[in-house]
């Protein structure tokens, strides 16, 4: 059995909600260089998507001598700072379809892999009350690409998995979109999602609508979720 109606919209946060990736790649940089190494573009790209701790694991093998949770309080305090100094560069489109989604009573969750504190800061900075739930990286055990997160939001939401859309900008975020059974939407920026596996790709959010994600809910019949939390 599959649900009809599109009931809740989950958003990731980095690269789909907001370009906050350069700012990423800003703070990793200096961090690797303050011991001797080097990070290039390249690796700085295969971090897009990623969960926090197997980030600052790849900054440890790079040099970094600091614990995981050592690491991802600095990467998010110097991600925080840019954001204070530069402001918050939303990605186009974006604040206009929540707006749009919440002026149809359509639920939203914002999922991310980034820590608590920066998505409701980032949430706070909206000038609406944008999200009904928020799931960051400390609030799950299992991270993307396992649906895990995707299942917890729709949980907290009280909806069906297969009655929402899940938008995306990374391979690991589409994955784990999919896994739960979420009608997945890539939106690329940094890195291409050709071949994942996307219900639907759309180059950018600018102009499109709730009227636009029905009609791409629709289109798609979810699958059911390949993995569930009891398989933990």
């Amino acid at each position: 059995m599959t649900s009809s109606a599109l009931a809740a919209v989950l958003w990731d946060m980095d690269g789909t909600l907001v370009d906050t990736e350069p700012y990423w790649m800003a703070a990793e940089v200096p961090l690797v260089e303050r011991f001797g190494g080097t990070w290039s573009h390249e690796q700085a790209l295969g971090m897009v998507g990623l969960a926090l701790e197997d980030s600052a694991r790849l900054l440890q093998n790079a040099g970094v001598p600091w614990g995981v949770d050592e690491i991802i309080a600095h990467l998010t305090d110097e991600v925080l700072r840019q954001l204070a100094s530069t402001g918050v560069p939303f990605r186009p489109g974006a604040r206009e379809l929540l707006a749009d989604l919440k002026a149809h009573g359509i639920k939203t969750g914002l999922v991310t892999m980034s820590m608590r504190r920066m998505a409701l800061s980032i949430a706070d900075l909206i000038d609406f009350p944008a999200f009904d739930v928020v799931v960051a990286g400390d609030d799950v055990e299992r991270p993307k690409p396992h649906p895990d997160p995707y299942l917890q939001a729709a949980e907290a939401l009280g909806v069906d998995i297969r009655s929402t859309v899940a938008i995306e900008d990374s391979p690991n975020g589409l994955r784990s979109a999919i896994a739960s059974g979420a009608v997945a939407l890539g939106v690329p920026l940094m890195v291409p999602l050709d071949d994942v596996g996307a219900h639907s790709l759309w180059p950018s959010l600018e102009g499109r609508t709730a009227t636009d994600l029905r009609a791409l809910h629709g289109a798609h019949t979810p699958t059911r979720p390949s993995e569930t939390r009891a398989n933990r």
